[in-house]
């Protein structure tokens, strides 16, 4: 159950990320999942460091930092994404 729940927060969150980020992230389905699923790794792991990974009710803190992470991982990926599948195309 713990797999279906990543995969569902990766979806959410890259779906959301693509969503903030200005212009088209090309991208696929799948790729939006695993860099939102690496987004809210890191944002964890930032909100562990700064000690906010578990308070009482919604951890609304956590969250946030989940979805900079995503933000930012799919910025960057889409820029590596889009650079491999240039450079595969020109030969």
């Amino acid at each position: 159950m713990g797999w279906l729940w990543a995969i569902i927060v990766g979806l959410v969150l890259g779906l959301i990320a693509k969503a903030i980020l200005p212009g088209k992230q090309n991208i696929p389905l799948w790729l939006t999942i695993i860099f939102g699923m690496i987004g809210s790794v890191l944002g964890n792991a930032v909100a562990t460091w700064i000690g906010v990974n578990d308070t009482k009710g919604i951890d609304w803190i956590r969250h946030l930092f989940q979805l900079i992470g995503a933000v930012v991982v799919v910025g960057v990926g889409d820029m590596l994404w889009a650079s491999f599948r240039g450079s595969r195309h020109k030969t």
